[in-house]
């Protein structure tokens, strides 16, 4: 819970969390990972926090692995594989790389909002050398009598046709995957304070509202005045509306904005807490930990070293 009233940001308030299902519905959602299978040549899987593929963007396999886990083994090993990568990225909350019993590997990276697992990245898989036929013989005994003569054939020349990905090539894209997971968080931030078509007016007016006057004092008098309703109807169309109160509202516009601001290094922390629009840094520290899941500081040397790659 977070406390404060509307003019001063001090009562009580519990904070709207992003979903997983809000987080798919960005439509950059689609659009990357799209654009990673052009350009890498690797699927990519946007996965719910619990591993479980309903509602998930994207597909995950390679032909070789499609085929192959149509076999019991095949598919009791890939399940086994892809479910510890998936656990390792919700327990540690950083980037995770499993080797499957085919010598593949796979990634994962968890997208964090407010220090919350609302989602991952998960890889296709890939080879880190070239194969050869001893490899590929290990994994046909393996799966046993699960594949037929034809199958095999086909997983065969699927297998020898898996991307190499080089310890480099590797490396940039882990990185890509996890400048993707912070730019997927920011986005979906930014959504829930943006503007919408399908608002109500008295809904659409306070936004516009508060965004121009962020850094003001402001009080649910004036919010409701210009939205041309009372404020006590105005608080239960908002809260509606939004999922939060006006004060978490005004909360997150000026955390955006001190965002926008910690990306430059030149202005001090104390200058951004009163250019955002809060009382006190006290207040904007308690805030900002909160909705970012990090302290102002860490986030902005982590968005510098982000920015510098």
């Amino acid at each position: 819970m977070i406390c404060y009233t509307v003019q001063g940001l001090v009562g009580c308030d519990k904070v709207k969390t992003v979903t997983f299902h809000d987080l798919v519905r960005l439509p950059v959602a689609r659009e990357y990972e799209a654009a990673f299978r052009k350009a890498t040549g690797v699927s990519l899987m946007i996965v719910p926090p619990d591993g479980l593929r309903r509602g998930a963007v994207g597909g995950g396999q390679n032909p070789f692995c499609a085929l192959v886990s149509q076999t019991p083994e095949g598919c009791r090993a890939c399940a086994e594989t892809e479910s510890v990568t998936l656990q390792r990225a919700v327990l540690k909350q950083v980037p995770q790389q499993v080797y499957c019993y085919a010598g593949l590997t796979i990634m994962a990276v968890p997208v964090l909002i407010g220090g919350q697992h609302v989602a991952t990245l998960l890889s296709g898989q890939v080879l880190r050398r070239e194969p050869t036929q001893r490899d590929f013989a290990m994994v046909a005994k393996m799966l046993g009598d699960g594949l037929s003569v034809g199958a095999e054939k086909k997983a065969r020349l699927a297998y020898f046709a898996t991307p190499i990905v080089t310890a480099k090539r590797f490396q940039a894209i882990v990185e890509l995957l996890t400048v993707f997971a912070q730019q997927l968080a920011e986005s979906a931030t930014r959504h829930i304070i943006a503007l919408s078509r399908d608002e109500p007016r008295p809904v659409a007016l306070a936004k516009e509202f508060v965004q121009a006057h962020a850094k003001e004092e402001l009080t649910l008098a004036q919010v409701a005045q210009c939205a041309h309703v009372s404020g006590y109807y105005f608080c239960k169309l908002f809260k509606k509306t939004t999922g939060m109160t006006l004060t978490e509202y005004i909360a997150r516009v000026r955390i955006e904005k001190a965002k926008t601001l910690l990306l430059d290094p030149l202005v001090r922390v104390s200058e951004v807490v009163y250019a955002a629009g809060f009382g006190s840094i006290p207040q904007f520290n308690s805030l900002f930990k909160r909705y970012v899941g990090m302290a102002p500081g860490q986030y902005r040397s982590t968005v510098r070293t982000d920015l510098s790659r």
